[in-house]
């Protein structure tokens, strides 16, 4: 009876996952999609920093923060990351960064998570959510996901570019961010 029960604890104990917490930077990517004029257009962002602390076992203890780089742009021409990075747009003069900071994940199932938090950019803070994967890889985990985020909210595209049939008001951020377990 004995060895039953020391069994039944040892199957009962909470298992401990790995917390992953150490970004790889240059094997992470940040871009983005929106439409101009009815087609998608895509770029990215070269320069960003990611925190993060996330173990799979508590989902609801994760935090997650990026600061990105508003001037390392990539829109596919170096005339549309001049334009968007002047006053109408991102104004990286007086607002170089884009903040972002984890304020929930919630578990969906099947490694899927829901992701909700605030953004900063061009000194306006709003709540966004999105959705991301998890996918352990040895010592390192694969983090993908997404957000929606409405440009009108933070300013981005005054004057001229306000119009929305001529750029969506809707941008969709997508992430990539690799991090090794932490030790």
């Amino acid at each position: 009876m004995r060895i039953l029960s020391l069994l039944l604890l040892l199957v009962c104990l909470p298992v401990s996952a790995a917390e992953y917490g150490i970004v790889d930077a240059g094997k992470s990517s940040l871009a983005f999609t929106y439409r101009q004029m009815g087609v998608p257009v895509d770029g990215s962002f070269a320069k960003f920093t990611a925190s993060m602390r996330f173990d799979p076992a508590r989902p609801a203890a994760a935090k997650a923060a990026i600061d990105v780089d508003l001037a390392s742009i990539d829109t596919g021409s170096p005339e549309g990351n001049d334009e968007v990075a002047g006053k109408q747009w991102f104004d990286t003069k007086n607002h170089p960064v884009a903040h972002f900071v984890s304020t929930a994940v919630k578990p969906l199932g099947g490694n899927r998570f829901e992701l909700d938090g605030k953004l900063t950019m061009k000194g306006r803070t709003h709540d966004v959510g999105g959705q991301f994967t998890y996918a352990p890889r040895g010592s390192s985990a694969a983090f993908d996901g997404d957000l929606v985020i409405k440009r009108a909210d933070f300013a981005i595209g005054e004057g001229e570019w306000a119009d929305f049939d001529t750029v969506a008001n809707e941008v969709r951020i997508k992430f990539h961010i690799l991090a090794m377990a932490r030790k």
